[in-house]
């Protein structure tokens, strides 16, 4: 039987063609969300095995029914109000806030006007001035697993042996690389089997600031032993991260912060900073990683080096890491918590 793409009851729009975590949000849930409710995504640069429909043939969906439109960017709320205030859609309009700022005068004006509001951290509620439901996000924790044997993984991608520490996320001075190099200056000259690997986009802004960071490595002649790999595909970050004894993720400003749970969930520690994100939710301190001081280097390092010194308290951590993602940041109870808000949406029409 065809399916009939009329009964949609969900809209998941994406209005930004690069991948960047509010797309990869998108990509991730709506398969899981479709095996229980009929959500469709519309809009730019989405593959084909994500459920999906055009903004062409949302704009025409008949009006027999109240539908979900739900946004979580600006120029998405937006639309959401064109196709509700100009066209006359059926839409109840939901956002979703991961931001830990005080929201811009026209963000405020959307927000105001949506029918319910979802934040991705407690946080991230508290900037918004009207009552919000908190749903942090999740992972797969299928496609994010401990490898089998980590050593042979790591041989097959050609990463170093010994101690391997992993930043992942784009390089620029929000997401902290140049805290991780500066603490890999004081700490890699005595511990010399300890390798660091960045991987990440780098746009041509933020060029001149790799160039600084791999000049000082150079410098201090450890080059060879952090290195900058550039944009990865997807399916080798994962591997990456099976691959490591340790990540960190040194941000100084995050909206959510999804890489200390992707990489818990390969069996991996992870060390991120307090009041960054949603960090201080995801580590259990001394448990499954570290917690520090935001944007403080003397704190990463002491951090670091008590990781590396103690590499069988470090191991411990492996099992621990993995169990505390499957309890509490799988993707299917990020999935669920949205479906039960999008029934109540609908239910109250």
């Amino acid at each position: 039987m065809r399916e009939n793409k009329d009964d949609v009851q969900v809209l998941a729009p994406n209005l930004n063609r690069r991948l960047s975590g509010v797309t990869t949000t998108v990509l991730r849930l709506i398969p899981v969300q479709a095996r229980k409710i009929h959500i469709r995504a519309t809009g730019l640069g989405l593959p084909e095995n994500v459920p999906h429909i055009s903004l062409w043939r949302v704009s025409v969906l008949p009006r027999n029914r109240w539908r979900v439109w739900h946004a979580r960017r600006n120029n998405e709320m937006v639309l959401g109000l064109v196709f509700t205030k100009l066209l006359r859609r059926k839409f109840k309009l939901l956002f979703t806030s991961a931001a830990q700022r005080n929201h811009k005068p026209f963000t405020k004006r959307l927000i105001s006007k949506m029918d319910a509001l979802v934040a991705t951290s407690p946080q991230a509620a508290s900037f918004l001035d009207h009552p919000a439901t908190v749903i942090m996000h999740g992972i797969d924790t299928v496609v994010f697993h401990p490898a089998p044997d980590r050593m042979a993984l790591r041989a097959q991608m050609k990463m170093p042996s010994g101690f391997l520490i992993g930043c992942f996320g784009r390089i620029r001075p929000q997401k902290g690389q140049d805290l991780l190099v500066q603490a890999a200056l004081e700490l890699l000259p005595s511990r010399p089997d300890v390798h660091i690997v960045f991987a990440g986009l780098t746009t041509k802004e933020f060029e001149p600031f790799q160039a600084d960071l791999e000049a000082k490595l150079v410098e201090a002649g450890l080059a060879d032993r952090v290195t900058f790999l550039g944009e990865l595909p997807w399916a080798d970050v994962v591997k990456l991260y099976q691959t490591l004894d340790l990540f960190v993720a040194p941000a100084r400003r995050e909206g959510f912060g999804l890489t200390p749970i992707e990489a818990m969930a390969c069996g991996t520690p992870a060390v991120a900073c307090h009041e960054v994100g949603a960090f201080d939710a995801q580590i259990k301190e001394g448990v499954t990683g570290r917690l520090i001081e935001k944007d403080n280097t003397r704190a990463l390092t002491t951090a670091l080096s008590g990781l590396i010194d103690d590499r069988a308290g470090t191991q411990n951590m492996r099992e621990a890491a993995r169990a505390h993602v499957e309890k509490d940041f799988s993707i299917q109870r990020e999935a669920d918590a949205l479906i039960d808000t999008y029934e109540a949406l609908l239910t109250n029409e």
